[in-house]
C-alpha cells in the first residue's frame, strides 16, 4: 500500500526563482531519496503544500532521515520554514 507524506509551509517572499529552485532542485533530491513522486502546491500568497508519495510505508519512513535534511537545507537557503508535517497510508485514490 503506497504512502504519503505532507508537509505545509510559509514564505515571507515568493518570486519565479525559489519556484525554480523547488522545481530543478529540490523535487530531484526528494525523489533521489525513495520518493515516487512530489507535488508543491501553492496554496496561498506566501504558502505551500508539498505531498510526496512512496511506494510503501518502508521506503518512506527509510527516507525520513535525509528528507528532515533536505528540509533543513531548503529552510536556510529560501526565506520558509514548516508549519507542520503528517503522513499515512493511502487507502483510496483515482
Amino acid at each position: 500500500m503506497s504512502y504519503c507524506t505532507l508537509s505545509n509551509w510559509t514564505t515571507t517572499e515568493w518570486s519565479d526563482d525559489m519556484e525554480a529552485l523547488a522545481r530543478d532542485k529540490y523535487v530531484p533530491m526528494i525523489m533521489a531519496v525513495g520518493a515516487s513522486g512530489v507535488q508543491m502546491i501553492r496554496t496561498g500568497e506566501n504558502s505551500f503544500s508539498v505531498v510526496t508519495q512512496y511506494a510503501d510505508e518502508a521506503t518512506a519512513m527509510a527516507a525520513q532521515e535525509k528528507i528532515a535534511a533536505i528540509r533543513g537545507a531548503a529552510t536556510e537557503e529560501m526565506p520558509m520554514s514548516m508549519n507542520d508535517k503528517s503522513g499515512g497510508a493511502v487507502f483510496a485514490s483515482g
